[in-house]
């Protein structure tokens, strides 16, 4: 049985909850959560990649035990990300983020392209989005603050239109994972996403949804092999 401990690590003057499990001596993989989740958010995956990767799942900024500073966008996120990995010396890392959370990985990987290693975004990309109403994000919910909702869900709806234009600048192979026709996130979107990206490819689960890592963990599991392990060896 894979155990995680739970860490906090000050990031400029804020605390920050993370997950850790893995060989602190393997190649070091960094997950972000949704948004309204947490690290625990990625138990069962954390655990699966264990077996090849001393895995840091980081609490964002504004959900569960993380600071909840009253000021977020993706731009602060990447800065709390940049900040996580510099503090435990991590200069090249693979990088697995859902939703908001590949958008964050997004913005560093245009800025400093030469930090990521191999990068998973799922069922998201720098487009906007149009949010249910009652979404599907809700379940096994953690605790977060609403201003931090509000405030990336504003970001999301007017992209700044960079995050779209600098995605050739984004080296890394990246694989995006898409939910298919149940999810909200346009499929489409992720499919031009992957075309602009210099090695990007496109994986889509068909009736997953958006929570795919929930949904359908095990073929999500499966493509994670695929791209991580066998193609990342």
């Amino acid at each position: 049985m894979t155990v995680l401990s739970d860490h906090t690590i000050e990031l400029s003057h804020l605390p920050f909850h993370y997950r850790e499990t893995g060989d602190p001596d393997a190649p070091p993989a960094v997950l972000l959560h949704g948004l309204m989740y947490d690290a625990r958010d990625w138990d069962e995956i954390a655990g699966f990649l264990a077996e090849h990767y001393h895995v840091l799942a980081l609490t964002q900024r504004g959900h569960g035990e993380s600071a909840w500073p009253g000021e977020y966008s993706f731009e602060l996120g990447c800065g709390d990300l940049e900040a996580f990995t510099d503090a435990l010396s991590l200069e090249r890392f693979t990088l697995i983020g859902h939703s908001m959370s590949a958008r964050v990985g997004c913005v560093l990987a245009e800025k400093w392209p030469e930090r990521i290693e191999r990068m998973v975004w799922e069922d998201t990309a720098p487009i906007d989005v149009d949010f249910p109403e009652g979404s599907e994000e809700v379940p096994g919910a953690a605790r977060f603050d609403f201003s931090a909702a509000t405030s990336l869900v504003h970001q999301i709806h007017n992209p700044d239109p960079s995050w779209w234009n600098d995605l050739p600048k984004i080296t890394a192979p990246t694989l995006i994972i898409g939910g298919g026709s149940t999810s909200y996130t346009p499929q489409e979107g992720l499919a031009e996403a992957a075309r602009l990206l210099p090695d990007g490819r496109l994986e889509t689960i068909e009736d997953a949804g958006h929570l795919v890592h929930r949904t359908r963990p095990e073929e999500y599991k499966e493509l994670l092999r695929k791209f991580l392990v066998e193609n990342g060896k």
